[in-house]
């Protein structure tokens, strides 16, 4: 009888939460401090909500719903160009090229020096796909959504009348061989998080999709070697496709099936307004700045030591430095060290965040306060077993303790 109370309670106050949803996502210009505050507590899937929601948090729709139908047409209209010059083009070319004695003795040919030359740029691209390939086909091994077919293939990539290699055939057909790029720049070798470990998807082992069809991973992989080709400061660093995967996946089990079919587009907007944020915690020569990921994950500490001084102490008499865990709780949003629900309730709640990147930090102090006891009565070894492999699987709870402290700073 208490259970169902519980149940029935639990039902209440979800429907009331979707109302107040409904009632804000409703005004004809929203407005941002009321949804953020709604936000913040958790968002509702039903009926399109969180993907909406994220799409505002991640400033990619503009506030004023007026002109939500003529932005999200252009936008999605660049996102075409952007795969026919950097997708489409280039596999046309080398379909083309190459193909007769005639062609690979004209200007440019796959031994051309030249640093601008066609071929030298094809096969530098090809460096970065290989360590996208490989990290998107392993993406959320534990589930199998990623691997299942998309119900919105890339018509402008799948058409049958096209008659060049796809992202996929380019892998495939590549004689480069895949190397181990080591990007993530911690130097620490990670303990498998719960739920990670599991290898249900070897690499090699894929269930190849019929002619037409493509996997969830395949797109992803398109978003990021775009995102790479756009930015080639940064390009691809390993560890990306663990912030896009989320994103990608909220968008594309949206109920609302007009906006799941463009999941692609606006997935790639809102990961590059997210990285336009982040970027600097995976550019190398930027670690020691202060907007770099040495100076952030020094601030996990600061913060801890102000919160919990023997717990800083302990951790410091140990030399359990911040870059050991934090690395990777920081620069991937927390993304591997929980299973793909709980990462998207936490990232609600950050994104609702005006400054999303502080309240990360006071995550990550609340994570290590929440296991101070454990830290306190244990050596090095078993400490980091427990900060590379975090024991707390209640995110609610997680939540909580980072607003009190954020409340008592």
């Amino acid at each position: 009888m208490v259970q169902l109370k519980n149940s029935l309670g639990a039902t209440l106050l979800n429907c009331v939460q979707i109302q107040d949803f409904k009632v804000a996502l409703s005004e004809e210009k929203l407005d941002l401090k009321v949804l953020r505050e709604l936000c913040f507590s958790g968002i509702p899937f039903e009926g399109g909500i969180r993907a909406l929601c994220w799409k505002v948090l991640l400033n990619y729709l503009p506030l004023d719903q007026m002109i939500w139908d003529s932005f999200l047409k252009k936008q999605r209209e660049v996102y075409s160009q952007f795969l026919k010059e950097m997708i489409i083009q280039p596999g046309i070319a080398k379909a083309n090229l190459g193909l007769s004695r005639e062609d690979v003795t004209m200007e440019d040919h796959p031994l051309n020096p030249n640093p601008d030359s066609k071929w030298n740029n094809y096969f530098r691209d090809n460096e970065v796909l290989l360590q996208i390939d490989k990290d998107v086909r392993r993406l959320y091994p534990d589930m199998a959504f990623f691997q299942r077919p998309t119900d919105y293939p890339c018509q402008l990539i799948l058409d049958p009348q096209n008659d060049y290699e796809t992202l996929r055939r380019r892998v495939e057909q590549t004689t480069l061989k895949a190397q181990t790029v080591d990007r993530n720049r911690s130097g620490v070798t990670n303990v498998s998080s719960p739920g990670k470990a599991l290898n249900l998807y070897p690499s090699n082992e894929y269930e190849v999709l019929p002619s037409g069809c493509e996997a969830h991973w395949e797109v992803v992989e398109r978003i990021l070697f775009i995102y790479a080709k756009l930015n080639p400061g940064i390009a691809y660093v390993q560890g990306m496709n663990e912030v896009v995967g989320p994103i990608y996946y909220t968008f594309a089990t949206d109920p609302n099936n007009e906006w799941k079919e463009h999941a692609e587009a606006d997935t790639f907007f809102c990961f590059t307004n997210l990285m336009s944020e982040n970027r600097d915690m995976f550019i190398k020569s930027l670690d020691d700045s202060q907007c770099g990921i040495t100076y952030k994950m020094e601030s996990v500490y600061s913060m801890l030591k102000e919160k919990d001084m023997d717990l800083y102490m302990k951790l410091q008499e140990q030399n359990i430095k911040p870059q050991y865990f934090t690395f990777r709780w920081l620069t991937l949003l927390l993304s591997q060290e929980f299973l793909l629900p709980d990462v998207i309730r936490i990232w609600d709640t950050l994104f609702s965040d005006q400054d999303r990147f502080d309240f990360l930090i006071l995550v990550c102090c609340a994570m290590l306060v929440l296991i101070r006891d454990q830290l306190l009565a244990g050596d090095f070894t078993v400490n980091m077993r427990l900060l590379q492999d975090y024991p707390i699987s209640d995110v609610h709870t997680i939540l909580a303790k980072a607003k009190e402290l954020q409340g008592g700073s």
